[in-house]
């Protein structure tokens, strides 16, 4: 009874979590879009003054950057943490297919990225297109509807969440700027406690709330970027049986709308405000963007799918039920949707300037392309007898 009744919880809360990012992808869509229209017509200035008004001496866009995406981080920490402990990476064959992918969708468009701008200025972006956009990826996806199996949903938001860690570790190892080791190491001093107390089964939320705040503040202040505070506090907080009284599924089924429908949605509007000049389509023939734009367009797919390749005919991994090899090859099509992740790396990677509005002009196009490519490739696919996904469209 206790297994079954478990395994309804992780269903549910995969469905639940599934649900909230197919809805968030469309809107950040709609998000963006209306970004850009509203920049580039009479009302522009007025639009770009707003998300440059300073509040306690920083922009509203720095504070949605460093800090609402804070609360961000902290609910991929806790998907993550989730995914572990009873989630589609427990069990490490079926773990170790999305672990490939997710690497090969990584190391790829880096390698593409880093040999158009080796020894250049735009070098440092190698990181841009090795992210993908879960919510943007899976609500393309959820439009192909019951002509993709159930299970290459749960694939592709295992492969999204792996991503997801991995760019987190290459924003704390590469994206770090001068390090201010005492406030680093009191930063770490509180993960330390909050750990402890996880270990010791506090379970009171406040307990970690306001140190986890606290962390934050001397993560912002150590040269580390503040948001890897998040994903610290998510592995801190006591993961329990992972049911509904947990304390971490608690949090996590709490911060899902409001990362969904409040904090992505403004990151988005906040962060594409770009003025699309006359000539801004001549700079995409640059090393950077093409360096961005083939690395999701074709780095993505060839990365995700040549190590899934890899890892089965290696027997290091193996294809769920119903799930193809051109499956994965479509999967690998939408991890080319970079976007959030992307565009967070692009502000880390370089300074202010033109190079940014054209990096994320570049990641646009390239996620806009790979999500009609990998649609249209999926819904190619003859449709495998699989079991009812309980009306997950």
């Amino acid at each position: 009874m206790r297994k079954n009744y478990l395994s309804m919880r992780i269903t549910r809360l995969f469905k639940e979590f599934f649900k909230s990012e197919k809805a968030s992808g469309f809107i950040l869509v709609g998000c963006t879009a209306l970004s850009l229209l509203l920049t580039n017509s009479s009302l522009g200035s007025s639009y770009s003054a707003l998300w440059n008004t300073s509040i306690a001496g920083h922009s509203v866009t720095h504070w949605i950057n460093d800090g609402l995406m804070a609360i961000f981080f902290l609910l991929v920490g806790l998907e993550i943490e989730r995914e572990i402990y009873i989630g589609e990476l427990k069990d490490i064959k079926n773990a170790m297919l999305p672990v490939f992918a997710a690497l090969g969708g990584m190391l790829v468009p880096a390698l593409i990225h880093f040999l158009f701008n080796k020894g250049t200025s735009a070098q440092a972006g190698f990181g841009i297109p090795m992210a993908t956009d879960i919510a943007f990826a899976l609500g393309v996806l959820s439009m192909a509807g019951k002509r993709v199996p159930f299970a290459l949903k749960i694939f592709l938001t295992a492969l999204a969440i792996i991503d997801d860690l991995g760019a987190i570790l290459i924003i704390a190892i590469f994206y770090t700027s001068d390090l201010s080791w005492p406030n680093l190491l009191i930063a770490l001093g509180i993960f330390l406690v909050l750990s402890i107390m996880g270990r010791f089964k506090v379970y009171n939320l406040a307990l970690y709330i306001i140190p986890g705040i606290a962390m934050w503040y001397f993560m912002l202040q150590s040269g580390v970027h503040a948001t890897v505070s998040g994903v610290l506090l998510a592995f801190a907080i006591p993961f329990g049986k992972g049911d509904e009284k947990s304390l971490s599924s608690r949090l996590q089924h709490f911060l899902h709308k409001p990362v969904a429908f409040i904090i992505i949605p403004l990151f988005a509007l906040a962060n594409t405000c770009i003025i699309l000049e006359k000539d801004v389509f001549s700079h995409l023939t640059d090393s950077n963007s093409l360096g961005i734009m083939l690395g999701l367009f074709v780095g993505k797919p060839i990365g995700i799918f040549l190590l899934s390749w890899i890892a089965i005919k290696a027997k290091l991994g193996q294809l769920q039920t119903g799930i193809t090899l051109r499956h994965l090859l479509g999967a690998g099509m939408l991890g080319g949707i970079g976007f959030t992740m992307s565009i967070f790396i692009t502000l880390l990677a370089f300074p202010e300037g033109e190079i940014i509005s054209i990096s994320k002009i570049s990641i646009l196009l390239a996620s806009l392309a790979s999500a009609i490519v990998g649609l249209a490739f999926l819904l190619l696919i003859k449709p495998a007898k699989v079991l009812p996904d309980a009306g997950i469209n």
